[in-house]
């Protein structure tokens, strides 16, 4: 015979675990970044199309965006959108290697991990000497 609802309640199951027994891994952190850069990304190609379609419009409205773009605020924007590319693209990359069937085990998921925000750090850096 079925359980009632509150008995069902009282027995002595185990409780699914709960997010301070696990211990953190940068997989968790890679897999959220990737997400929020793909939106950071689109917010700044939305920026950078309005500064191009000011451009070949309006002298007024293009000075108006280029002077955010070259505020400190732009900067970080700047900035925030450059890294937000290096890391979206290393790990695309990462994870090209995962449909093709490689890089699988726990060791090589964290180094891969570590890779990807080291990498794209480094490349925003060196892409930053080089404008």
């Amino acid at each position: 015979m079925r359980e009632s609802l509150e008995e069902s309640r009282n027995n002595n199951r185990p409780l699914s675990p709960h997010l301070d027994i696990y211990q953190y891994q940068i997989t968790w952190t890679v897999s959220i970044m990737h997400r929020i850069t793909g939106v950071a990304m689109t917010l700044g190609l939305i920026l950078i199309v309005a500064w191009l379609v000011a451009a070949a419009f309006s002298p007024e409205l293009f000075s108006l965006i280029d002077g955010v773009l070259r505020s400190w605020i732009g900067m970080i924007i700047i900035f925030g959108s450059l890294w937000a590319f290096w890391f979206h693209f290393l790990n695309g990359i990462r994870h090209l290697f995962w449909d093709a069937g490689y890089g699988f085990n726990l060791e090589t998921v964290a180094r891969s991990g570590w890779t990807v925000v080291i990498g794209s750090i480094l490349l925003t850096i060196i892409s930053l000497i080089a404008l």
